[in-house]
């Protein structure tokens, strides 16, 4: 239980600094050196405000010197970054693919908040999370390697031959990090994922129509339900494979 809780606490500490790239990636601003502070009154902020989850539930999600109110997703990915760390000790051990999984998982959640936000996905994250993540792919096996590889290529493919043929609905970023998916997935794991983001972006975007939330032109971001896809492939893509094979069958 302790090796639990020592994870969750160490996946608070991962989720506040994605929560930075969330926030310095898109104003193309440095995730290392410039400290933290507040960016309503700017004044910089101490240790003991940023804390994990811990300081946002002290300060009731203000500002402790002007009162502003913090964005909803800093305690968010806190949270879900202990919770993505615990559950991959849970799944994974202590293991080369649960590492290459953190890794994964942690691109994830960036690249779905920024998508959320910005509606931009960027290039620095997707290339920074695939070259941490190919050494850990390396030391499970080049196997491994070699069909994350065909997975990249396959998943790539097939995302821009998807773009061309929907003229634009679709942006280069999503195509990239269908490629990033391939890569950490393999080919059968990123079929699924692929499947069950067009499922769910799909039913999501008819919702949204049918209750005049968006229109017809209104851009819906793709790459949350390209990592919700991820994060179900990657636990149990094997499973829904094998089942969809033998519905077929």
């Amino acid at each position: 239980m302790e090796i639990y809780v020592l994870w969750f606490i160490l996946g608070l500490i991962t989720g506040s600094f994605l929560n930075v790239c969330i926030v310095r990636v898109p104003l193309g601003r440095s995730v290392v050196t410039a400290p933290s502070h507040c960016f309503s009154c700017g004044t910089r902020l101490r240790p003991w405000d940023l804390i994990p989850l811990v300081s946002f539930i002290i300060l009731q999600g203000k500002c402790r010197y002007c009162g502003a109110g913090i964005a909803w997703h800093y305690p968010l990915v806190e949270l879900a970054g202990g919770l993505l760390f615990t559950a991959v000790l849970y799944y994974w051990g202590l293991s080369w693919q649960a590492a290459a999984m953190l890794v994964f998982f942690s691109l994830l959640l960036v690249v779905a908040v920024i998508d959320l936000q910005h509606q931009i996905i960027p290039d620095g994250i997707l290339l920074a999370g695939a070259l941490l993540g190919i050494p850990f792919l390396y030391l499970q096996g080049p196997a491994l390697l070699k069909d994350g590889i065909a997975g990249l290529l396959a998943a790539g493919i097939l995302m821009l031959a998807i773009a061309l043929l929907a003229k634009g609905g679709m942006g280069g970023g999503d195509i990239k990090l269908a490629a990033v998916m391939g890569l950490f997935l393999g080919l059968k794991q990123v079929a699924v994922a692929l499947l069950i983001a067009f499922l769910l972006g799909g039913t999501t975007g008819l919702v949204l129509l049918a209750t005049g939330r968006k229109g017809r032109k209104d851009p819906i971001p793709f790459g949350p339900f390209l990592a919700l896809g991820s994060l179900i492939a990657a636990v149990a893509g094997e499973q829904l494979a094998a089942w969809y094979i033998n519905l077929l069958s």
